[in-house]
């Protein structure tokens, strides 16, 4: 005997409306379309106008292989750091009601829409040599955070970290605080409550927060150079390395572009196809 099958509410009601596939009328077709091809018409432009008889010789250079190792390993210390000290943010965010606590939402989403540049001179009159904290941190421990692969990282996370915190904190305001009052009933600890339930609870969202502040991180370049210049193999990462090539170097440029278009492919596609459509189902 055969099993029922359960279907989601989504589902239900695409049969109750007709079944199979649903045609779009022409109103939304035409601009939808549009907006399509405006997306797709500039990346078809790289992939078209790229030197695929010189790509490899391009891209094993010493110059793109080390802006290649310095993004990947600068932007996934980054998305660890921002884990780190982002999810406990968020939960701060979602579960409390402390006084300010909406302007508080309001500037650490700040980053978001603030132009990458303005963040790069915030972070170097912060941390610079000269800067509220920075002056400290060079008289007293002699470190010297702009222009160092510190830099780097601290860029990438202030411009990232933004990205982990409203996707878990709206995976927190959404989730059934039911298992976490049932845990805490049973005498379980706020830590382990939260290492044991809430944490699990969280993975999908986490995981997509993550990803999405691995791909911004890895795109970032506004804050970066401002902050940690462009040092070749020191602080020039990826994106500033397509700018640089860009004035020297087309082809370079082209192919280097290319690159951070694939793996941002990748990485969204992996994103959508597997963590939202199981935050999704949760």
């Amino acid at each position: 005997m055969a099993r029922p099958t359960t279907l989601r509410p989504a589902e239900r009601a695409r049969r109750a409306a007709g079944g199979g596939q649903r045609s779009a009328p022409g109103v939304i077709l035409v601009p939808a379309l549009i907006a399509l091809a405006f997306l797709l018409i500039p990346l078809g432009g790289l992939i078209i106008r790229a030197p695929w008889t010189h790509a490899w010789e391009i891209l094993t250079r010493d110059d793109a292989l080390d802006a290649l190792r310095l993004s990947l390993w600068t932007t996934t210390l980054a998305t660890g750091i921002s884990i780190v000290l982002g999810v406990p943010l968020a939960w701060l965010l979602a579960r409390t009601d402390l006084p300010g606590l909406r302007w508080v939402r309001a500037l650490v989403t700040l980053p978001l829409v603030l132009p990458p540049v303005v963040g790069g001179v915030a972070l170097l009159l912060a941390f610079g040599r000269n800067g509220l904290l920075g002056r400290y941190l060079d008289q007293w421990f002699g470190i010297t955070l702009p222009f160092t692969p510190a830099a780097v990282i601290m860029a990438q996370t202030f411009v990232a970290m933004p990205f982990l915190i409203i996707t878990v904190e709206g995976a927190l305001r959404s989730a059934d605080a039911g298992y976490e009052e049932a845990a805490a009933t049973l005498g379980a600890g706020r830590l382990t409550v939260f290492r044991r339930v809430t944490l699990p609870l969280l993975a999908p969202s986490l995981i997509a927060g993550a990803v999405l502040c691995w791909a911004r991180a890895l795109g970032e370049f506004g804050a970066t150079i401002t902050f940690a210049g462009s040092f070749p193999g020191r602080t020039q990462t990826m994106p500033i390395s397509v700018y640089y090539a860009l004035e020297s170097d087309p082809d370079a440029a082209i192919l280097l572009s290319l690159v951070m278009l694939l793996v941002s492919v990748l990485v969204l596609v992996g994103l959508r196809d597997r963590w939202l459509r199981v935050g999704a189902s949760s």
